[in-house]
């Protein structure tokens, strides 16, 4: 039997926060369209502790992660991560395996309090990864990283974009993944923001067949696996009987989930560029509270067509970035999800219980 899932309407559960934009790589599925060099209209570190950690303190001390463009771009990196980690926040860093990720560096970040490090491997060799991400030599920078994270005992989760560009890569990429001694592998689904583009996403049937082999790739490997706008994973979950869907499942876009940008301004995620304020002059709780937008993505009645009735939407809900990147109406059903829900849940006001399935 499912258990009942936690409801994310006082707080969220992680808030992304965009470091800066500036990154050295051109990777060819960035949503930031990261460039060289950081906007002057960054928030400072005096403003990230005024209008974002101290209201999230109050706020059920979510995970903070610090991405990017690439956090390594800002020198008063650690001086932030010190204060979150002061707040209670569970400091997290993502950052660009380039030659600014010193082994100094993360011994700073390591002494301020970071409690883990996440690196992108969108490739199981360097001319696939190398590719993807636009600079050669990548891939070994990469692995000399995840060897010093090892060093200093920070724990190692592994960013994956699964497109067509890396589709036959990906048993590889999961074998990589199994040697490399993570917690974590977060796959994302690509949603055409930022330079990703629509041609490169998977088919609605091979997604829910990557989908598929995550779930039973689960039961094999030590580390966890989590899925990026791809909450479809939590109803294959429900329908092979899991005992707990795991609450991550419940998270998504705006429901438990929150994106500040390098300027400060709100969104749902970095993949829903939907701007709902700006923390210089908005009240980050109000926002998240009271937001008609954040409301409406934390009620599934609300998802048009069959993601409304659908009996799983209070396991999956569809990705609400992807259906508002290709039918610009981020309360329509996720075209790309295959499933064909119970017409008995038409009658049942959309959201059946999955208890016992």
């Amino acid at each position: 039997m499912t258990m009942p899932l936690p409801t994310f309407d006082d707080h969220p559960l992680v808030v992304i926060w965009e470091t800066t934009r500036a990154c050295q790589l051109a990777c060819r599925h960035c949503r930031a369209s990261a460039i060289r060099h950081r906007n002057p209209a960054e928030l400072i570190a005096d403003e990230v502790g005024e209008y974002i950690l101290r209201p999230l303190s109050t706020m059920g001390r979510p995970i903070f992660v610090l991405t990017g463009g690439d956090p390594m771009e800002r020198d008063d990196l650690a001086q932030i991560v010190a204060t979150a980690n002061g707040a209670g926040l569970h400091p997290s860093i993502t950052p660009s395996a380039t030659p600014k990720l010193t082994l100094g560096r993360l011994k700073e970040l390591k002494d301020a309090g970071i409690q883990s490090c996440a690196l992108s491997l969108d490739g199981s060799s360097a001319p696939i990864h190398d590719r993807f991400r636009g600079i050669v030599g990548t891939f070994d920078l990469t692995m000399e990283k995840i060897g010093w994270l090892h060093q200093l005992k920070i724990p190692l989760q592994i960013h994956t974009t699964v497109s067509l560009f890396n589709l036959d890569d990906l048993t590889r990429i999961a074998d990589l993944v199994r040697q490399l001694g993570v917690f974590r592998w977060s796959v994302f689904f690509l949603i055409p923001v930022g330079r990703a583009r629509s041609k490169d996403m998977l088919s609605p049937i091979q997604q829910e067949e990557v989908l598929q082999w995550l779930w039973m790739l689960q039961e094999a490997v030590p580390f966890q696996i989590k899925t990026t706008e791809a909450p479809q994973l939590g109803r294959i979950q429900a329908q092979h009987g899991a005992v707990r869907v795991s609450s991550r499942s419940a998270v998504w876009d705006g429901n438990g989930f929150l994106f500040i940008s390098h300027l400060g301004d709100i969104y749902p995620s970095g993949f829903l560029p939907i701007r709902l304020g700006n923390v210089r002059q908005d009240s980050l709780a109000s926002i998240y509270r009271e937001h008609p937008v954040l409301l409406s993505l934390r009620n599934p009645e609300d998802f048009r067509g069959k993601c409304g009735y659908c009996e799983f939407n209070r396991v999956c809900g569809g990705s609400r970035a992807r259906a508002w990147a290709l039918t610009d109406d981020f309360l329509e059903s996720d075209p790309f999800c295959p499933y064909i829900p119970d017409p008995r849940t038409r009658t049942l006001g959309g959201s059946a219980s999955v208890a016992g399935r």
